[in-house]
């Protein structure tokens, strides 16, 4: 079976977008890939500088994942800090990347461009990335066509190390293009938390309706056909409702004698059959840190045993005494 991997940003914005256009997609892999998912804490620090947000956004994103459906027995979880062999492998491949490559890593390049003076860390951002990647042999690593790049940056060190120092020494990972679909947030753009057009998504049933109930519709009479594809409301129902469900509200929209408001009601039940199960799971997380603490230990204990047999190679290859 080959690795997937997954990194995971520490955040507290999780909301419909992020479930149906990452998590459920990404959850998707592990059956059929060993998959390795980790919350990305150290990449945080190019721009969290808020010790206790942090810690607490660590808690918030790893209860989410397990609550949307990610199993720890079966799946690694673990904070990338707790494996310190990344940090070895990430001198390693500074030593054989050039900084042109890195001058032209997209989130330097788009700091500069803004006029700001971005940290070492925006700079160095894709050789941690590439050493997340390279430690643990992954196969694939799945990501948006708008992040191809920093997966060719992991290849290409991946690649050099292996010409350098001997064949076979590490893993060269592939990406595997994994577009998302585009959900609509309530004004029918992208939902984004930067857009201010998001549904939480463990949202108590009472705000998540009154939430639905704002999706943007247009404004036909109760008895006019309606093209649903023009809907957004239809757009968001066609990602969590069953097939014989969307076309049965499909055939009725088309129809006429069936309103938006009835569409939205169909949405919310569909979004609240959906997730009121797992918003059950997450406020239970939530509330036993020490559990989650638990299932992150666990997680890195098996990472680190990766790690180390991977750093062994590398160390073998490029003539580092190995520690006794």
């Amino acid at each position: 079976m080959k690795t997937s991997l997954t990194g995971i940003t520490p955040n507290n914005t999780a909301h419909l977008g992020t479930y149906l256009g990452a998590i459920r997609p990404a959850l998707e892999l592990a059956k059929t890939y060993r998959s390795l998912y980790f919350i990305a804490d150290y990449h945080a620090l190019t721009k969290l500088h808020d010790p206790a947000a942090l810690n607490r956004h660590v808690y918030d994103v790893t209860a989410a994942w397990i609550a949307s459906g990610l199993d720890p027995k079966r799946t690694l979880i673990y904070r990338q800090s707790s494996v310190i062999e990344v940090f070895e492998l990430t001198w390693v491949l500074e030593c054989l990347i050039a900084t042109g490559q890195l001058v032209r890593g997209h989130s330097y390049k788009d700091a500069v461009a803004r006029g700001e003076s971005p940290n070492a860390g925006v700079f160095n951002y894709p050789v941690l990335m590439a050493a997340d990647i390279i430690l643990y042999d992954t196969d694939v690593v799945p990501v948006g066509s708008d992040q191809r790049q920093h997966l060719e940056i992991a290849r290409d060190v991946a690649t050099r190390l292996n010409f350098v120092f001997g064949e076979g020494t590490v893993v060269v990972p592939d990406a595997l293009i994994t577009d998302a679909p585009l959900v609509p947030g309530t004004d029918g753009r992208k939902m984004s938390k930067s857009y201010g057009n998001t549904v939480a998504l463990f949202a108590p049933a009472k705000e998540l309706r009154s939430v639905v109930m704002k999706f943007k519709t247009g404004s036909e009479p109760l008895e006019a056909p309606k093209d649903p594809e023009t809907s957004v409301p239809f757009q968001l129902y066609k990602l969590v409702a069953s097939p014989a469900d969307i076309e049965t509200i499909r055939k009725k929209l088309v129809e006429g004698g069936f309103g938006w408001g009835h569409l939205k009601e169909a949405l919310y039940d569909a979004l609240d059959a959906e997730l009121a199960p797992k918003r059950a799971v997450y406020d239970e997380l939530r509330a036993d840190e020490a559990r989650l603490d638990a299932i992150l230990e666990e997680g890195a204990e098996r990472a680190r045993a990766i790690a180390r047999a991977t750093m062994a190679r590398v160390r073998a290859a490029t003539g580092i005494a190995t520690p006794r």
